[in-house]
């Protein structure tokens, strides 16, 4: 395939980069997605309750939406090397101190704090940003689709991964292989190093300051920012509580592992095809379909009696509709404020994303302690789909005043 690289960069290193990138979120989010599993046998362990366990995806989940946007202006700033070597560090240590808690406190620490903030420099936010900069225009949705179908690829192959060490070594030592895991990101953090070059054209002159003051006064920014929130309330919830609810339901728990897998192995095709699909047509349209079919789909699970055939295409179905909103979404962004600072101005967005997931992961847990089931969560996320579909109805892929060319 031909292909031509930004100024600086060869195609080959483009795609290197590329590449690294996918297998550094392949790893991180693979991890990240198993924790689901992890919530009954550390809640009965410790004898904590659900509440405890998901308020500590919660904080993860917050923590990891609060450093963004600082992370992602030194990834601006400095690159994503150093910031993704660090965060390796930090995740596999998180891993292995949850690995010998005894207490809630322990958990909040562990899974909360430190996986939180490690995530947000091993993730989409910062990688995106990297492979935005290296990647001509032409192909830089196909390009964030691909990077972002390593999350998914991740869940697929860890989910089982995980289930399986559980089954065998029990959570504490499932906890320590997955700290290895993590650790293989360490070297692949080189294949992302570089600092970033000033743009060309209007773009170079622009700072820090100008850019966010820039797209904080742009209404289909905001409008970005309000809409993620959904996604994220939406993957924290079935990612933490869906096989616990399938095992209140009375599947075995290798039900539950096997519908995150499948949500994985789902999304690989989802996030690739709406990257292209992206590239296509309007990618405001598409992320108002994913929120509203999201919200049909769960609809359908919950008219049908659980079972295996039912979860399975449950988890099939929101996996194909599961992180394709992020190339969706980051495309947005550099569509229309140029790749300079979209590690900056897509890490706020994810921010938004990031107190979603809070509400989804610690009120679901909430709820289901307070009420004994999951049944207002589930009917709150089938209205914030529809309100998803709403709100981006009206968001325009159209460059800022500055980035059009003079007429």
């Amino acid at each position: 395939m031909q292909q031509q690289a930004i100024p600086g960069t060869s195609a080959r290193m483009a795609w290197i980069t590329v590449a690294c990138a996918a297998i550094i979120v392949t790893l991180s989010m693979g991890v990240r997605q198993s924790f689901g599993l992890f919530l009954q046998p550390v809640s009965l362990d410790l004898g904590s309750g659900r509440e405890a366990f998901g308020m500590a995806i919660a904080i993860q989940n917050l923590l990891w939406g609060l450093a963004q946007p600082f992370i992602g202006a030194l990834a601006d700033r400095h690159g994503a090397g150093r910031l993704v070597a660090a965060g390796a560090v930090l995740y596999s240590a998180g891993l292995l101190l949850a690995a010998h808690i005894g207490s809630a406190w322990g958990l909040h620490l562990s899974l909360g704090l430190m996986v939180g903030v490690a995530l947000s420099s091993t993730t989409f936010v910062v990688l995106l940003g990297a492979v935005g900069r290296v990647v001509p225009e032409r192909q830089r949705a196909l390009a964030f689709g691909i990077t972002t179908a390593g999350g998914s690829l991740g869940q697929f192959l860890v989910v089982p991964g995980a289930q399986a060490l559980i089954g065998e070594l029990g959570w504490r030592m499932a906890f320590m292989a997955l700290a290895a895991v993590m650790a293989v990101a360490i070297a692949l953090a080189l294949g992302v190093a570089g600092k970033p070059q000033e743009g060309h054209g209007p773009a170079r002159a622009q700072s820090m300051g100008e850019a966010l003051r820039e797209a904080g006064s742009h209404r289909d920014y905001l409008l970005l920012v309000a809409g993620f929130f959904v996604c994220g309330l939406h993957l924290a919830f079935i990612g933490t509580h869906l096989p616990a609810y399938l095992r209140d339901s009375g599947l075995p728990a290798s039900t539950g592992a096997m519908a995150l897998a499948l949500v994985g192995l789902f999304n690989i095709f989802g996030s690739y095809l709406f990257g292209v699909w992206g590239g296509r047509w309007p990618k405001n349209h598409l992320l108002a379909g994913i929120y509203f079919v999201r919200s049909l789909v769960i609809l359908a699970f919950l008219l049908v009696p659980v079972s295996q055939a039912s979860a399975l295409a449950f988890a099939a179905a929101m996996g194909f509709l599961w992180l394709g909103t992020v190339p969706l979404t980051s495309g947005l962004v550099g569509a229309m404020f140029g790749m300079r600072y979209l590690s900056t101005l897509f890490g706020i967005v994810f921010l938004s994303h990031q107190v979603g997931s809070f509400f989804g992961a610690w009120a679901a847990g909430y709820a289901y302690d307070l009420l004994g089931s999951y049944d207002a969560a589930w009917i709150t996320a089938i209205l914030f789909g529809i309100l998803a579909a709403l709100i981006h109805l009206p968001i325009r892929e159209t460059p800022v005043a500055r980035l059009r060319p003079a007429e």
